[in-house]
């Protein structure tokens, strides 16, 4: 099994079914694509797996500790950034890193490597003592990314990193990521932005709660349009929804 794993996960919000018995794995190292329309189940999903909330039945692993019993040590070895990227505006970005090593209980006698670290690794140098509210939206977004890092966390979560961000920053952010994923940090990533799939190394397509399609990309474009020459993401992710409204009626 992979470093994070659901089999049968369910989750239901009285008669409302928002994760309908989803199965996958993840490996160490990978990019793992979490798509689908909003509202399809994704941020659902990776609310349960951070330990924010509890399945309604199912099973499953975050890093080895079990989601429906382990939540607070789920919430200890991971990074999580949200689509808002959870900064206080007010706050030096320095300040910022500071806050978040002390959320996170980075040692004291780490805290200048770490702030460093992460400074460095985002190319902050010469922002360090801006507020936070001044920057553009990509140097927000690697400094919402930098303090999801700061306790160095196998595994990050990333809920809809990109929304918002122009397409200049996305692809920045999404070479950024590679080149982290590279040194083993697992990321799991949610995104309505079906061309974004491409930078993934295994993808999962949800649509009303339900898991539609898994694979790499090239898998999937093998299984789903290998009939249309040079087919992208998006014209297969179409095709599989159109089989899978077919399939319901």
């Amino acid at each position: 099994m992979g470093i994070v794993w659901v089999s049968n996960l369910i989750k239901k919000f009285g008669n409302f079914t928002a994760v309908d018995n989803i199965t996958f794995s993840v490996n160490k190292g990978e990019i793992f694509g979490f798509l689908g329309a909003n509202g399809a189940g994704k941020s659902t999903t990776i609310r349960m797996l951070c330990g924010i909330i509890t399945p309604t039945s199912g099973e499953g692993q975050v890093g080895g500790f079990d989601i429906m019993k382990e939540s607070e040590s789920i919430k200890q070895h991971i990074g999580y950034m949200s689509q808002k990227f959870s900064l206080y505006n007010d706050l030096k970005v320095e300040e910022n890193i500071n806050f978040y090593m002390g959320i996170y209980g980075v040692p004291k006698e780490l805290k200048h490597e770490r702030k460093e670290w992460v400074i460095a690794m985002t190319g902050l140098e010469e922002q360090r003592n801006l507020i936070t509210r001044s920057l553009p939206t990509g140097w927000k977004q690697k400094l919402a990314l930098g303090c999801a890092l700061i306790h160095k966390p196998p595994i990050v979560f990333l809920d809809e990193p990109t929304s918002g961000v122009d397409p200049i920053s996305r692809r920045n952010f999404w070479a950024f990521i590679k080149n982290l994923a590279k040194d083993g940090t697992t990321f799991f990533v949610t995104t309505h932005y079906m061309e974004e799939a491409e930078y993934c190394d295994n993808i999962a397509l949800i649509f009303t709660g339900r898991i539609v399609a898994q694979g790499n990309p090239e898998e999937l474009k093998a299984r789903f349009a290998s009939d249309m020459e040079n087919p992208s993401l998006d014209e297969v992710f179409i095709r599989v929804m159109k089989m899978t409204g077919e399939r319901a009626k």
